[in-house]
Parts: structure tokens; C-alpha cells; sequence
């Protein structure tokens, strides 16, 4: 009788997540019990202005994914497809909540299967109660004050509220 080894199946969730927002969460936990292990990616994207700096993003996810035991935070530099073989991740995770993200994401994914044939992107389409919610919606709402409770968790309003205590146009009293 020969024994069988399952290769372990590793997938990666990337983005920026500048905040992680319940939307993102529901990816992450909905993306968790498909995989044996979910990395979830924060990208240093360097075409962006981000609100909190990759540690703080890290901090944030690392917080708010704790209740899930397979669920791995990261960071990452490289390119999505060079990542993704240095981690031996056959899948990576997109979250799609419109048409817009759709054709978006197929051109990365294209790309990405161009250069790293041997990961695979799929699809989860966002929850419907989240599918307008961004973050930088979350970003404005903040900035201006306004109630974002209905769209993070605790500790990422705590971190907003932080972040925009300082600004002098915040709109909060």
C-alpha cells in the first residue's frame, strides 16, 4: 500500500488594502475555507498615495484575520507572478464586485498567467452587501469625519479615526 501525499493547496489574496475593509474580510474568510493556506498580500504599490504605509496595512490584516488559523499576512514588492512561485501558490484570489473590476482584473490575470503559467487567478464575487464599497470610499468618509463603523471593523475605524485626528479639514468636531 503506498502512501499518497496532497500537496499543500496554497493561495494568495493580493492587494493594497489601505484600509482592509469588511468587504476584503468577507473575501478573505469566504477564500480561507477553500485553501489549506490563504496568504493575504499587502502590494507596495508604488502608483499609489497610500493612507497607512505597509507595516501599518500588515498590522491592520494581521488583527483582523486572527480567528482564522490558515490565513497568512504578508507583504510584497515583486510582481504579483514572481511572488506568487516563490510562496508555491498555485491560486490567486480576486475579489470582483463590478463589471469594471472584471475587465480590470481579466488583463491582470491574463498577464499574470503569461508569466507564471503554473498559478491560476479565480474569480469570488463580492458579497452583494458589499459590492460598492471601496477603499477609498472608506478613505473620504474618514477624512471627512464621517461614520465608517458600517464599513470596517473596530480596529481599522480606531486606525482611521487616528490617521485623520490631525487633519485640519477633517470635518470632525
Amino acid at each position: 500500500m503506498s502512501l499518497q501525499i496532497r500537496e499543500e493547496r496554497i493561495a494568495i489574496y493580493p492587494g493594497s488594502f489601505d484600509p482592509v475593509t469588511l468587504g476584503h474580510i468577507d473575501i478573505i474568510e469566504r477564500a480561507a475555507k477553500q485553501f489549506d493556506r490563504l496568504i493575504v498580500a499587502v502590494l507596495n504599490n508604488y502608483s499609489k498615495n497610500p493612507l497607512f504605509t505597509v507595516d501599518e496595512r500588515t498590522e491592520l490584516l494581521r488583527q483582523v484575520t486572527s480567528h482564522l488559523p490558515n490565513v497568512e499576512v504578508d507583504s510584497f514588492r515583486d510582481l504579483l507572478a514572481n511572488y506568487a512561485r516563490q510562496k508555491n501558490a498555485r491560486v490567486i484570489v480576486r475579489g470582483i464586485r463590478t463589471v469594471t473590476d472584471f475587465e480590470y482584473e481579466l488583463q491582470i490575470a491574463t498577464t499574470n498567467s503569461k508569466l507564471n503559467p503554473e498559478a491560476e487567478t479565480i474569480f469570488m464575487m463580492t458579497n452583494p452587501k458589499y459590492s460598492y464599497l471601496s477603499s477609498s470610499v472608506v478613505k473620504e468618509i474618514g477624512h471627512f469625519g464621517g461614520d465608517v463603523s458600517d464599513f470596517v471593523t473596530p480596529e481599522v475605524e480606531r486606525a482611521l479615526k487616528a490617521k485623520f485626528s490631525g487633519s485640519a479639514d477633517s470635518g470632525a468636531k
